[in-house]
């Protein structure tokens, strides 16, 4: 018998998401898929080609986006390339609370521990908004002596909690359905963080969306 690999996919992901690459084992993978272990083998070398192949699911379309994005050719202002960016971590993301665990466990276990392959992943994507944020400094858009690195963290590690609490949170505490709470979230969010990165924080932001009220 052969397993799919789009099942076997799955039942890694929930296991990297629990125990980290380092700590999750084929046999934890195949319990998790409902197999032998050695059904994987017709599919994978071993983990780690696991993980590389759920990286490449949704890494690259991600980077691509963003790199277009951070074209210095593109008219668009600081403030409405940062909420574009904001956003397709969305597209790309949102669908997955899994992978976003994935990443972020192997994140939060220190840079010593990070994979080479999530890290060489993650680095054109890094890259791309570095360009974007670095512009945004010389044409003095956002405050001088900003790091890069921190208004990119600041900015996304936010989208990803609103992402991961915002759907659960409104619906059980106000009764909000999902589908209206992330636009108001993201929205507050950004005007939030862009108020305090910004030279200029209270000029207008027509690009953001209005989303429905409660």
């Amino acid at each position: 018998m052969k397993m799919d690999p789009r099942t076997l996919l799955d039942a890694a992901l929930k296991v990297f998401a629990r125990e980290g690459l380092e700590g999750a084992s084929l046999r934890a993978i195949a319990r998790e898929a409902g197999c032998d272990p050695s059904l994987i083998y017709y599919h994978f070398e071993n983990k780690e080609a696991m993980f590389a192949a759920l990286l490449e699911e949704r890494i690259p379309p991600l980077v691509a986006d963003l790199r277009h994005l951070a074209n210095p050719l593109d008219p668009r202002s600081t403030a409405e390339k940062l909420w574009t960016a904001m956003q397709l971590f969305h597209t790309h993301l949102h669908d997955s609370a899994g992978f976003r665990s994935m990443v972020r466990g192997q994140i939060v276990r220190g840079v010593e521990t990070l994979p080479e392959l999530l890290a060489k992943k993650l680095l054109p994507a890094n890259l791309a908004m570095q360009a974007i944020v670095r512009r945004g400094l010389r044409r003095g858009e956002l405050r001088p002596g900003l790091h890069p690195l921190l208004v990119i963290m600041f900015l996304l590690r936010m989208e990803a909690e609103i992402l991961d609490l915002v759907p659960v949170f409104a619906q059980r505490a106000v009764g909000m359905p999902p589908e209206r709470a992330l636009p108001l979230a993201e929205r507050t969010w950004f005007e939030v963080f862009w108020r305090g990165v910004a030279t200029r924080p209270l000029d207008p932001l027509p690009f953001l969306p209005d989303p429905e009220l409660p």
